[in-house]
């Protein structure tokens, strides 16, 4: 008789347990701030999505997110890291951008989706410079991505005060580090009076096409085979260095059409406060956390990502309503992203346990064909 597998229901559960072991030791803390975590955490609902207008700024968050997550689930899949999303999503604005203010006098129906395609592919290049680094130079990924973030963002300062500055800031002698307002034909379609756009829907569609890709594809399967066992899937014939190449090349891609949504969706201009934080709004790091909250599987990534998304506008509400210092909004981020990484770690832990188990009661094959599942 088939053992039920508990993993799966450990896929969902211990990331969610984790999160509300977080938001306990929040009370605490602003039990000790002289403020009532229960009106704190009611606002912070009402504020995410206690209306429609609420509900669509959460959405509006957490697209971005969603995107990045993505990406960070097939690089996951494939056995390496990306911590590169606040560079590939700077890269991807500013090639979305570029054709934007090239080609003001085009229709919306051109401009949009080649608005969209140059982030795409602004992001895979620079994610593809890290999947270089790595599989060519065995430069380990977690530095090179997370160099590349402040390579990106000082390419973002240096066209932002020069080459596409504002006209108007330079005639009025204002430096302000920032381009004019993109033409209206490269907005995305919005659902007015809210700040709901297409960036959502597009996010939710790139999840279905990535779990197809992973689980329902020879490439997805191969992906995955890496990722399980480099050596293993060398001997195979599988070139490792070509899966991981292209991983790091479709996280980067993702990374950077969320960046191109959030210029066409949200922002409509680029601009920069000295670092990549000032026009990612850290979407490149919350976008790794909610793919850990969503299991590290594209589909998973989606509500987790409309959570985190909630999390971070009701934060406002939730300062507003009970006059708590910023920083404590930050350290709940905090509290929320260790418990979460924590969880997948004892999760690991859990499975690895369970696989040493099945090499003594099943045959040999049976745990590589439950890894790649």
């Amino acid at each position: 008789m088939k053992r039920f597998d508990f993993s799966r229901l450990n896929a969902i559960f211990v990331p969610l347990l984790a999160g509300g072991l977080g938001l306990i030791i929040g009370a605490f803390v602003l039990l000790a701030l002289g403020a009532n975590p229960l009106d704190a955490y009611v606002a912070m609902a009402q504020g995410a999505f206690g209306s429609p207008n609420a509900f669509a700024d959460t959405l509006v968050k957490a697209s971005p997110l969603l995107f990045v997550g993505i990406g960070t689930c097939i690089a996951y899949r494939c056995g390496v890291v990306n911590i590169g999303g606040e560079g590939q999503i700077v890269m991807g604005g500013l090639f979305a951008c570029a054709v934007a203010l090239t080609f003001q006098d085009v229709p919306a129906t051109i401009l949009v989706p080649f608005g969209l395609f140059a982030g795409f592919i602004g992001g895979a290049l620079w994610g593809g410079i890290a999947g270089i680094l790595k599989t060519q130079f065995r430069v380990n990924e977690v530095l090179s991505t997370i160099m590349l973030n402040s390579i990106a963002a000082y390419i973002m300062s240096f066209f932002l005060n020069g080459p596409i500055m504002d006209p108007t800031s330079l005639d009025n002698a204002i430096r302000i580090p920032q381009t004019q307002r993109l033409p209206l034909a490269s907005d995305l379609w919005r659902w007015i009076p809210t700040r709901f756009h297409m960036g959502i829907i597009l996010a939710i569609v790139m999840a279905i096409l990535a779990y197809i890709l992973l689980w329902r594809t020879t490439i997805g399967y191969r992906i995955r085979a890496v990722g399980f066992n480099p050596r293993a899937s060398h001997y195979a014939g599988i070139s490792v260095n070509r899966y991981q190449l292209l991983a790091f090349l479709l996280s980067g891609a993702l990374a950077g059409l969320g960046g191109a949504v959030e210029l066409m969706g949200v922002t409509h201009r680029l601009f920069s406060d000295g670092s990549a934080h000032g026009f990612t709004g850290n979407a490149g790091f919350n976008g790794i956390v909610a793919a850990l909250f969503g299991g590290l599987h594209p589909i998973g990534t989606v509500p987790a990502a409309v959570l985190f998304g909630g999390l971070l506008v009701g934060a406002n509400s939730l300062q507003r309503t009970v006059q708590v210092p910023s920083a404590f909004i930050t350290a709940l981020n905090g509290l929320v992203v260790v418990f979460v990484v924590a969880s997948q770690t004892w999760s690991k832990r859990t499975r690895r346990i369970d696989a040493n188990t099945d090499l003594v009661s099943t045959p040999a094959t049976q745990p590589a064909k439950e890894a790649l599942r």
